[in-house]
């Protein structure tokens, strides 16, 4: 790959990032007037026509997007991340962008650590040892034992196993299926699934809130279109490790717009997961996942 490839896609996955970011502050407003599952529900409306519209432009159209030798996978998959973001932006609610997302952040350790058992993956001990410092990190964030623990903090620890079981699963789908595949699927599962459950929990909103939330669906079409032109130009060993800029983002959009605050065990913990994640990744690329 090319240095001026490199640059383009590292390029692409800052302003992901950034995106991503403003469209979690957006959930986190959103999610704090009106029902979570409703709010998730409208989000992935938006995300399913994408999904769909991105499907029929390509060779084979939606019936070729939709082809699988493994449907309960995929449907399986689907669900999971529809539920993790629910629970997530629960997270934002219940904590502020700045905390939720320093605990999130340990995913990667997570995918790490379940790589072997799940994927049948080796993890070498140097990689043992990273993902357990980067949990002494979340530990600091936590802190139990010092501060009185916050029942709340499990929440995004719990969207962060979530996350990091879809990760791996999509990883496994990627043995039989295309990318273009699981794209479509986690599209229109999500919206199936979160239709059936978000309409009973429907609430009117406010002309102010629905720009809020068309605002919502567009950073999140924009968000994954980048993404997709992201790896498209650029490996993902390359530019995976700017993905850790979406705590920075959020957590600046958290102090800056929701007044939250940024307590010192909070950005000792995250650097000490950020640099525990960014080892992995390193170990990942050299030793071919060794």
């Amino acid at each position: 790959m090319s240095d001026d490839l490199a640059r383009r896609g590292i390029l692409l996955m800052v302003a992901t990032m950034f995106v991503f970011a403003m469209q979690d502050g957006i959930s986190r407003h959103l999610a704090s007037e009106y029902n979570v599952l409703m709010v998730v529900m409208i989000r992935y409306w938006f995300f399913a026509a994408f999904v769909i519209t991105i499907a029929t432009r390509q060779a084979g159209g939606i019936r070729d997007a939709a082809r699988t030798e493994q449907p309960v996978l995929q449907i399986f998959r689907g669900a999971l991340l529809a539920a993790e973001i629910c629970v997530m932006v629960g997270g934002f609610v219940l904590l502020g962008l700045v905390e939720a997302h320093a605990i999130f952040t340990c995913y990667p350790l997570l995918v790490a650590a379940l790589s072997g058992p799940i994927l049948g993956e080796k993890v070498g001990w140097r990689r043992w040892v990273a993902i357990g410092i980067g949990f002494i990190g979340v530990l600091v964030i936590l802190q139990p034992g010092i501060a009185v623990f916050s029942i709340e903090a499990l929440v995004p620890l719990c969207a962060a196993f979530m996350f990091a079981l879809y990760n791996l699963l999509t990883r496994f789908a990627a043995r039989k299926d295309r990318a273009a595949t699981s794209f479509f699927w986690t599209g229109t599962v999500g919206a199936v699934m979160m239709t059936c459950i978000g309409v009973w929990f429907w609430e009117p909103m406010t002309p102010g809130d629905w720009i809020w939330m068309g605002a919502l669906c567009i950073t999140g079409a924009t968000g994954h279109f980048l993404l997709i032109k992201t790896y498209e130009i650029a490996e993902a060993s390359s530019v995976q490790p700017f993905a850790y800029l979406q705590l920075v983002f959020a957590s600046a959009l958290g102090l800056l717009v929701f007044g939250e605050t940024l307590s010192l065990n909070i950005v000792i913990g995250a650097a000490i997961v950020v640099s525990a994640g960014l080892f992995t990744l390193w170990r990942a690329k050299a030793t071919g996942r060794g």
